[in-house]
């Protein structure tokens, strides 16, 4: 097959630059060659941020030569495929305007022959400025469109199709890249060309499924052959014509995808071959529907796969760099794996960030993540002129049928809390009408778009939003809907506000913590260890956020004597939050079928409401997500009035549980045990334990309850204080000894200690962490990374009386 290929070495260069002339490689974006060629300091680091920011004030310009063969030039059509172009792009080929490219989020697909010539061509990508076409579009609106400038540093970014956070966010560095992030793809066609397949399951009532294929061809009219292979069949399709061409296969025992935790998440390959061009993707056969019915508790948000609802478990997802050149497939499979290894089943894309790469759905079918996809707008108002619907229009039919082929796709979502925006400016809490009026018209035109691309998925108009023309205060209403929870982060209400709500489905809620220590000892220089030092505010983007953070301190916990010991007591205070909500919205369900908190991960080295820190490392939040996301659970509650013990069972099939419940006091003596021993059936929720009510007459702050059980392959552990406000507590100082031998690190405490966490300065993370340890009873925690010199040279074990 003739073969034409511009992936690989560019040059770089700038107008205003005229000094800058380097290599850039493509896919990749411009900030990343100008880190790697030495013109700039790392903007991770220090406090560099600013010492970067003219890059958005230049427009950037991207070459390359080419050399184009007889063959090739002798073709009918070279078609150039682009995706992910970042973002106001103009293509030059040998000097001739060839297209021009305005939104990140379409494809952009130009046969370029016509601009060809036989030996050495040049092709040439102008990027404009994206703040200046802002501000002129801006002039144009027939009313103003406000923008959360809270969050962006450059106005007007909801006017372009640009991943809004490019420009800074509560926890985003503003770095205004361009580029182009995906492969380009060349196609040099004579006679046919296979441009795509789509496939369509309709599953039978003696649970087989057919499956659909739906070739798309484009050829002259001489016949030709397609074969279709999948399940070991294979099928030809004789074509003549340009066209869509259906061949059907008829499953009789199918091998059903499932989500992480209820089964195999399993996978069908499937190819398409046409002369010497071959496609071809895997597929899942699955069924999956949101069940919206009305309850004793109002109406259900419960997704249900293969006819079982799922609990779905899981995290908000942003783009995993701030520089889109660094993502990398390792990078992605580390992220997702560490999710699944965290027992999470779904993950929300979030609409403030990108559609996501190929590689980052391809790995969410392998590992069993549901996905709630966004569509991209978020925390602003948004235009609905007709160009700016026909914008949007054209990333949709781009990106609907691409991510339908995939099983992991649960749900597709209008927006990030738009709907809300309407409150938030000045021009439209004074014109709730025109401004309401004009969100229903984009936020239809999306409903509409996507209904004519896929008809299998539910459209949820918003994220939070309580149904279809339900405008009320999703951030409250907890009989319906999904629900965005941010009074204890935003409004600084106590951890216990988490009890007070029952939410159907609380897609975002979150608390900040401080990176690890070991987190910061990459980007802070030693000068500046202190959390209120200029470079550690720079990697501060909430206004309020260190505030909030100290403050939760002092209602909650002895105040931490040092900067090592603030950092390490932040994560501990944030893995209590989010797990306070979520083992009350566990111990309540089936009421809650769904909780993913904010965030999973970060996009560079800052502090933030994520569980994974930006090198991938896990928060002591993320290793408390093992554990209350574990599909079987053991959970303490209050909310039937009297101190509960509940057995949770997730899973398809019954468990038998055996734990022991002790009450112990400080000292590490065990006052009162029981032995609970309970099979658990499935998608189940028990109280298999209630407090005695003798048990009043003991002071409950002299000690605390502690489970146990192990199971074949897992261990099930919770711990329950009296109170939140630990710093009442009368606990005793431990002292842990630490032995290591290999991997495994042996911890032996004289007392009872709490929040036990490891931590090293090498890549590798442990088994467990952040957990109880109780007085005088060996643990050995193994160390999963490779450098066990340098595990053992720098761990770190805190406590919480450390």
């Amino acid at each position: 097959m003739v073969h034409l290929e511009l992936n690989g070495t560019w040059r770089l260069t700038s107008p205003q630059r005229p000094d800058i002339d380097i290599a850039m490689t493509l896919p990749g974006d411009n900030v990343t060659a100008l880190l790697q060629a030495d013109l700039i300091p790392n903007p991770y680091l220090a406090d560099n941020e600013a010492k970067v920011r003219w890059i958005e004030e230049c427009e950037w310009y991207l070459s390359r030569q080419f050399e184009v063969d007889s063959a090739i030039y002798s073709a009918k059509h070279v078609w150039l495929t682009l995706t992910r172009v970042d973002t106001l792009a103009t293509f030059y080929i040998n000097g001739e305007q060839a297209f021009q490219c305005s939104n990140m989020f379409a494809q952009q697909r130009v046969d370029i022959k016509p601009f060809l010539k036989q030996g050495s061509n040049t092709i040439r990508v102008e990027f404009a400025r994206v703040d200046l076409e802002g501000l002129e579009r801006a002039k144009t609106l027939p009313f103003p469109i406000p923008s959360a400038m809270g969050n962006n540093q450059i106005p007007h970014m909801n006017l372009i199709r640009k991943t809004q956070c490019h420009s800074g966010w509560d926890w985003g560095i503003c770095l205004m890249v361009s580029g182009i992030y995906d492969p380009i793809q060349i196609d040099v066609i004579s006679d046919v060309w296979l441009k795509g397949f789509s496939t369509d399951q309709q599953w039978q009532a003696d649970g087989s499924v057919i499956v659909t294929a739906l070739v798309e061809v484009e050829s002259d009219h001489h016949p030709h052959e397609v074969s279709v292979d999948l399940n070991g069949e294979r099928q030809t399709i004789q074509i003549q014509g340009s066209g869509h061409y259906p061949c059907q296969f008829h499953i009789r025992q199918p091998q059903r995808w499932w989500p992480a935790g209820y089964g195999e998440s399993y996978l069908y390959p499937i190819s398409v071959c046409c002369a010497e061009q071959t496609l071809s993707r895997k597929i899942g056969l699955r069924q999956l529907h949101l069940n919206n019915q009305t309850d004793q508790h109002g109406s259900a948000m419960e997704f249900v796969v293969n006819g079982i609802p799922i609990n779905a478990k899981g995290a908000n997802w942003i783009p995993v760099d701030a520089m889109p050149g660094r993502e990398s497939e390792k990078r992605y499979r580390d992220l997702l794996q560490s999710a699944v290894d965290a027992n999470m089943n779904m993950i929300r894309v979030w609409g403030g960030g990108q559609y996501e790469s190929d590689t980052f759905y391809n790995l969410c079918d392998e590992l069993g993540l549901l996905v709630w996809q966004d569509m991209m707008f978020a925390c602003s108002l948004y235009p609905s002129d007709d160009g700016f619907l026909k914008e949007v229009e054209q990333e949709l039919r781009f990106q609907i049928p691409r991510l339908k082929e995939h099983p992991s796709i649960a749900l597709w979502c209008g927006d990030n809390e738009v709907i809300g925006a309407i409150g938030w400016y000045d021009e439209s809490k004074h014109n709730k009408v025109k401004y309401t009026v004009n969100y229903d018209r984009l936020n239809r035109m999306i409903e509409q778009v996507i209904g004519q691309q896929d008809d299998s998925r539910r459209f949820w108009p918003s994220s939070p939003c309580n149904g279809e023309l339900d405008f009320g205060d999703a951030w409250h209403d907890d009989s319906k809907g999904d629900m965005h929870f941010w009074d204890v982060w935003h409004s600084g209400k106590s951890f216990t506000a988490y009890l007070d709500v029952k939410p159907r489905f609380c897609s975002e809620f979150g608390f900040q913590s401080w990176p690890s220590f070991a987190e910061v000892k990459q980007f802070v220089p030693e000068h500046d260890w202190n959390v209120t030092s200029a470079t550690f505010e720079q990697h501060q983007k909430n206004p309020r956020g260190n505030s909030i953070i100290t403050e939760m301190f002092t209602r909650y916990y002895r105040f931490p004597t040092g900067f090592e010991q603030m950092l390490y007591l932040s994560q501990v205070q944030q893995a209590m939050a989010i797990k306070t909500a979520c083992d009350h919205w566990r111990a309540i369900s089936p009421v809650c079928r769904g909780m993913l908190y904010w965030q999973l991960n970060d996009n560079w080295p800052v502090s933030s409401w994520s569980s994974l820190e930006y090198s991938g490392r896990w928060k002591q939040l993320h290793y408390h997500t093992k554990r209350f996301f574990a599909p079987q659970y053991l959970v303490f509650s209050e909310h039937t009035g009297k101190l509960s013990l509940h057995l949770l069972n997730d899973g398809k099939q019954s468990v038998t549980v055996n734990a022991q419940l002790q009450w112990v006091d400080w000292q590490g003596n065990v006052k009162q045990q029981w032995s609970i021993e309970h099979t658990a059936l499935p998608d189940s929720n028990v109280v298999v334990w209630l407090l005695d009510d003798e048990f009043k007459t003991l002071d409950l702050k002299s000690g605390f309850f502690y489970v146990e059980s192990h199971g074949a392959q897992t261990r099930i552990s919770n711990t329950w204080f009296s109170t939140h406000e630990l710093k009442t507590l009368p606990m005793e100082k431990a002292n842990i000894e630490v032995s290591i031998v290999d991997r495994q690190i042996t911890l032996v405490a004289d007392k009872p200690a709490f929040f036990v966490h490891l931590e090293c300065d090498t890549a590798g993370r442990f088994d467990d962490s952040s957990f109880t340890l109780l007085a005088n009873q060996p643990l050995t925690i193994t160390f999963l990374g490779e450098d066990l010199a340098a595990m053992a040279d720098s761990l770190r074990v805190y406590h919480l009386m450390h």
